[in-house]
């Protein structure tokens, strides 16, 4: 492997209970349990991805790295995750933020999380589901944020009325 594939490092890379590999510097990470409460720290995921809470002012920076699991990178599942970032950025909107939810081609996606609005765990969970092919927790996340703050901008990027003005 070279070291473009992980940030950089070259190997050792390491097998982990069925998922792509980790490298050596991920092989301790904690394995996050679909049902287990979310923490700032970082993860290991149940569907193989690397998931990264930390604490950025009034929101909480919440990355999840797939690094090309070809299983995670479906047009579907990119399109569920959009709408996972559109929730929180409905909340944002509400609350007056001016940030967008954050999409990097799904390789990489980072979302921001307002402090107060959806729960940490309850939106690391929905993330999680998406992983293992369950998008419910997603579509209650995005319904709640279109009855706060009006229509939200849709997966494709189009606006509504909470992007207006």
């Amino acid at each position: 492997m070279t070291t473009d594939e992980h940030r950089g490092l070259a190997g050792p890379y390491t097998e982990y209970d069925g998922l792509p590999a980790l490298h050596a510097t991920e092989a301790r990470l904690p394995l996050l349990h679909p049902y287990a409460d979310a923490a700032v720290g970082r993860y290991v995921t149940p569907g193989g991805g690397r998931l990264t809470v930390r604490e950025a002012g009034a929101h909480r920076q919440i990355t999840l790295d797939h690094l090309g699991c070809p299983a995670q990178l479906t047009e579907e599942k990119n399109a569920v995750f959009r709408r996972l970032g559109l929730a929180a950025e409905g909340h944002c909107l509400h609350a007056g933020c001016r940030h967008r939810a954050a999409d990097a081609g799904a390789v990489f996606r980072s979302f921001q999380l307002r402090a107060g609005s959806i729960g940490l765990t309850v939106f690391v969970r929905a993330a999680l589901a998406v992983e293992l092919g369950d998008y419910s927790p997603v579509d209650r996340l995005l319904q709640e944020a279109e009855a706060l703050a009006g229509p939200v901008r849709t997966a494709s990027g189009t606006k509504g009325q909470a992007d207006a003005g």
